[in-house]
């Protein structure tokens, strides 16, 4: 999902596939980032099922028939490898081998549907005895958790008035892990769910689950920070969060067994949703032409249905190289655990899990409405979007810190879905689909030859943007909402006014009519507020009042029944000081 995306350097050199961790520069080329460490203290580990790790040892899938393999996996013994797990609801065993004649032996046991090496670098040693990731010691946070932007942008804070989510939806967060301890996580951790499956096997210790970096932690505040007037809040902070590492300690790669490992644990532990904000090392994009790649399709494919039919939706990033997914060509980055070669690619070779049927996949929006600079796009690839730019958020430690990437989008939607999957009890993974489509507002093209298709279903932004207002069934109705979105300068000494036609109307506007307004502006005691009615007259909602505070979010409600509702109203801003600027972000009308 996205090329030399980001994350932390490899000990190869290359990145991880981190759908967002580090900065992303305007020219959409992330940042490096320091390795990941690999774990604090160490603890007794679960006896091996597999033999002594020897150099040399490669990771392979062997794709069996669903059911019994116990055949095929006597026949592993037999022929130099292991068996270091095996999904037999799904037909999928993960062997070790040092034998470089091994896939191509297992190729030709009976009852073996194929064989696949995960990886072009050696099984880590740690994957025999693995170290419990570090606990960090906590920070405190003073009072106050003010409304981000991201948040506003989605309406999330005003979906918090309907309804938080509720705590019998899961959400699995697949990445790096998570720091529980957390003071903005912890209330909404599920300990009993969590479980690392780093190297494709569950390891449950108490903390197995914990962050070998800070891209885990970062996604799982967004998603349900507690709503416990410190740090942050999340989209949905009444839902519960459980933390699946998928992620490898030291270098953050997700290989494929840790991915298969990952879906089918959601799937048996009843993951409403999961955020996947990575693509599945080694390959940036797996061919079905190329013998192992084919491998890795097939079993986390499998693994995706299992999950899927248990009920859970798997949504992912769309990665961040600014590349149209829908048109491939070349992928210079893979394979990314050894040294990566530029080969031709067609759109057959697949993101994994981002382009598996059944999988949503989100783009990064910049400020506003806009696409974010590095967010990869593609018509009929693109699902929905989401705020992805200098996203504020939990980090391991007790800490809060700001990133970018349509890793950062992702959980916005998880967030979403959690709280369409709290309103709509039983609703299943096609439904969530569907509904996440229909609440997303629409977002037109900008002028940008790349995007294409229409305002409601586009390259760039798919359905739209999603929206936690309309998720949680405060729709307002038909014909009476009217929106303006878009962005419009606030200049130093300067008046600007941001217009919505209003038409279907009949009679009079209400004595009760809604002013929703945001506005992004630093000092707002600067600001004179006034709601334009089509005959000129003037309401006015704010003068001048807020101090030092920053930014106008709120809601205002007007007695304009002496004025036809239907024509053209204006929100009005004037700005009486030199220093402090800003935009009308966005406003509304409801009748």
């Amino acid at each position: 999902m996205l090329a030399a995306t980001l994350g932390a350097a490899l000990a190869f050199g290359a990145p991880a596939a981190l759908a967002g961790t580090a900065p992303v520069s305007p020219s959409g080329q992330v940042a490096p980032a320091a390795p990941a460490k690999a774990a604090g203290q160490a603890a007794a580990a679960p006896t091996s099922q597999s033999a002594t790790w020897v150099a040399g040892t490669r990771a392979y899938l062997v794709i069996t028939a669903p059911g019994d393999s116990s055949a095929v996996r006597s026949a592993i013994a037999a022929n130099g490898g292991t068996v270091f797990s095996n999904f037999d609801s799904i037909g999928v065993i993960v062997a070790h081998s040092a034998s470089a004649g091994f896939a191509a032996t297992m190729r030709g046991v009976s009852g073996v549907q194929q064989v696949g090496a995960t990886r072009t670098s050696d099984v880590p040693a740690d994957a025999y005895n693995p170290a419990l990731p570090a606990n960090p010691a906590q920070s405190t946070t003073p009072a106050g958790e003010p409304v981000r932007a991201d948040m506003s942008q989605i309406k999330a804070d005003q979906a918090w008035a309907v309804t938080t989510g509720s705590p019998s939806v899961k959400v699995g967060i697949l990445d790096t892990g998570v720091d529980d301890q957390h003071q903005d996580l912890a209330p909404n951790f599920n300990a009993a769910d969590s479980v690392s499956c780093a190297y494709g096997k569950p390891d449950t210790r108490a903390g197995a689950w914990r962050d070998v970096d800070s891209h885990g932690t970062h996604v799982a505040g967004t998603i349900a920070a507690a709503k416990n007037g410190k740090g942050v809040v999340g989209v949905a902070p009444g839902v519960k969060i459980s933390a699946v590492r998928v992620a490898e300690p030291g270098n953050s790669f997700f290989f494929a067994e840790n991915t298969i490992c990952g879906f089918v644990w959601a799937g048996d532990h009843g993951f409403k949703v999961t955020n996947n904000s990575y693509y599945t090392d080694p390959w940036q994009f797996n061919c079905p032409d190329n013998i192992d790649q084919a491998a890795i399709i097939e079993g986390v494919k499998r693994a995706q249905e299992y999950a899927e039919g248990k009920g859970s939706l798997q949504v992912a990033a769309a990665g961040n190289e600014n590349y149209d997914l829908a048109h491939k060509t070349t992928d210079s980055a893979s394979p990314n655990d050894s040294t990566p070669v530029t080969r031709t690619i067609t759109n057959a070779c697949l993101d994994i899990p981002t382009e598996l049927p059944g999988v949503v996949t989100v783009a990064a929006n910049g400020t506003g409405t806009t696409k974010a600079s590095f967010s990869n796009f593609g018509s009929g690839v693109i699902d929905v979007a989401a705020p992805g730019s200098d996203v504020y958020s939990t980090v391991p430690g007790g800490k809060y810190g700001t990133k970018s990437g349509t890793s950062m989008a992702t959980p916005h939607v998880v967030g979403v879905a959690a709280l369409l999957a709290s309103t709509n009890p039983g609703i299943t993974p096609a439904q969530l689909r569907d509904k996440l489509a229909t609440q997303a507002n629409d977002i037109a093209c900008p002028s940008d030859s790349r995007c294409t298709g229409t305002a409601a279903n586009n390259s760039f932004f798919g359905e739209g943007q999603v929206d936690a207002l309309k998720a949680v069934g405060s729709t307002p109705p038909p014909g009476k909402y009217f929106e303006n979105l878009g962005d419009f300068a606030i200049n130093d000494n300067a008046t600007v006014e941001s217009p919505i036609t209003v038409s279907g109307v009949s009679g009079n506007a209400p004595a009760t009519l809604k002013v929703g307004v945001d506005i992004k502006h630093t000092y707002i005691g600067d600001l004179k507020v006034d709601l334009v009615a089509p005959d000129g007259t003037v309401y006015t909602l704010s003068n001048r009042a807020g101090g030092g505070t920053d930014n106008i979010v709120q809601t205002f409600t007007v007695n304009a029944s002496s004025e036809v509702a239907n024509g053209l109203w204006k929100l009005r801003v004037n700005d009486n000081a030199n220093a402090d600027t800003g935009k009308i972000d966005a406003w509304n009308l409801t009748f």
